[in-house]
């Protein structure tokens, strides 16, 4: 047989099975025309079972004939090709009605799963899409690394949210209102987990990216954070024992014991005498200080202290005309003046205090009524930052006039940490 009859025989054989699948297609579309609804899934697998056998036996007629006429060696290829090519055609059919008996048979419970495993291999195919670009990321030069990084992070999460709405809207058409909410908590909580990861592995990559001056600027951002931290905390623990320690004073100083002290009557006596001369209201209180020998203990208004003082200093039956201490004392919520002073007249000593707001601590200044006042004065200047006006040459004596902040306040924080 010549090569023109052979290909001859392979266009007849084409053009008949091209006919009968035809055929075939025009026969069960006027028999799923002519039947109702009920009949035409069993209409559809007679069909297909009827356009099966019809391809098998044509399929067999055919390998007969070419059997018959072609020698073993071509009968062999034929053989071969004929198989394979049943072999596709079944598997597409196959593959067809498998599809389609899923789309008419499947539940929803099984429609969920397809999808699920339909989004599994997306987010596979995204994953390796990543791990791809990440290599293609690791081959490129520092500076386009930063961008690359950048891109590719971005389209990331641009990818990551349509996927989260597009499952979101599906999840949304398919369950029922309860459903939905617990589906949202938990697409929410997913979304946060996995910006937290992102947040992690970035902060990661960019500390072994950072330069060594980079590092040191935030190791000393860092420590300063907790020298402010500690140094916040110190103070709170300072507050809280100036409290416990102004309470303890006062509930002791406010305890009279039932024995009348023997300084009792000149306390009276110098209380009288300065309500005559000076005011009534120019003592704020007065008491026997019985933690310090019973010394009569006088607590001036600011407005009315140094006329007291001056009364005191002047007054020829009480004659205080030695001070023997002076000194400042921050208490946190004020700040307080103590002055000591003797009569040598008397044979008594009695102290004098004055509370100053801690702000502005501003009062006038002894000098002018003892000289022994002048250092004290300084000293109080210096170290706890009160200015007494009207003294003679206030200065620092202890510390440099440069010197930044008052070191006996409670607060005072060095200027330079590490002197």
């Amino acid at each position: 047989m010549s090569e023109k009859e052979d290909l001859a025989k392979q266009k007849a054989e084409a053009a008949a099975r091209a006919k009968a699948v035809a055929l075939a297609r025009k026969q069960a579309k006027a028999e799923v025309a002519e039947k109702p609804e009920v009949d035409m899934d069993i209409a559809k697998q007679k069909a297909a079972a009827a356009a099966k056998a019809k391809a098998a036996s044509l399929a067999r007629k055919q390998a007969k004939e070419e059997a018959a006429e072609k020698p073993e060696g071509e009968m062999d290829i034929a053989k071969q090709k004929a198989a394979a090519a049943a072999k596709a055609k079944a598997a597409a059919l196959a593959k067809k009605q498998a599809k389609e008996e899923e789309a008419a048979e499947k539940p929803e419970g099984e429609m969920d799963i397809a999808k699920q495993k339909a989004a599994a291999a997306a987010k596979a195919k995204a994953a390796a899409l990543a791990k791809k670009q990440a290599k293609e990321a690791a081959e490129k030069p520092e500076g386009e690394m930063d961008i690359a990084k950048q891109k590719a992070a971005a389209a990331a999460k641009a990818k990551a949210a349509a996927l989260a709405r597009k499952q979101a809207k599906e999840e949304a058409g398919e369950k029922p209102e309860g459903e939905m909410d617990a589906a949202k908590q938990k697409a929410a909580a997913a979304a946060k987990a996995k910006a937290a990861a992102l947040a992690r592995k970035q902060a990661k990559e960019e500390a072994a990216e950072k330069p060594e001056v980079d590092m040191d600027i935030a190791k000393q951002k860092a420590a300063a954070a907790a020298k402010a931290k500690a140094a916040a905390a110190a103070k709170a623990k300072a507050a809280a024992a100036a409290k416990n320690r102004t309470a303890a004073q006062e509930s002791e100083e406010a305890d009279t014991p039932s024995e009348i002290s023997p300084n009792q009557s000149k306390l009276d006596q110098i209380v009288s005498a300065i309500e005559s001369h000076v005011g009534q209201g120019a003592l704020l209180e007065n008491y026997i200080n019985r933690l310090s020998k019973d010394v009569p203990t006088l607590v001036a208004n600011p407005d009315t202290y140094f006329s007291i003082a001056k009364f005191l200093r002047y007054d020829e039956q009480l004659d205080f005309s030695y001070l023997s201490e002076l000194h400042g004392t921050d208490f946190e919520s004020h700040m307080e003046i103590y002055v000591h002073l003797h009569s040598f007249k008397m044979n008594q000593s009695v102290a004098l205090k004055v509370k100053l707001d801690r702000d502005t601590p501003v009062i006038p200044s002894l000098v002018p009524l003892w000289s022994g006042a002048n250092w004290p004065e300084c000293e109080a200047y210096d170290l706890l930052g009160i200015n007494f006006y009207e003294h003679p040459d206030l200065k620092r004596i202890l510390l440099g006039e440069d010197w930044k902040g008052y070191p006996l306040r409670k607060d005072y924080e060095p200027y330079d940490v590490e002197v």
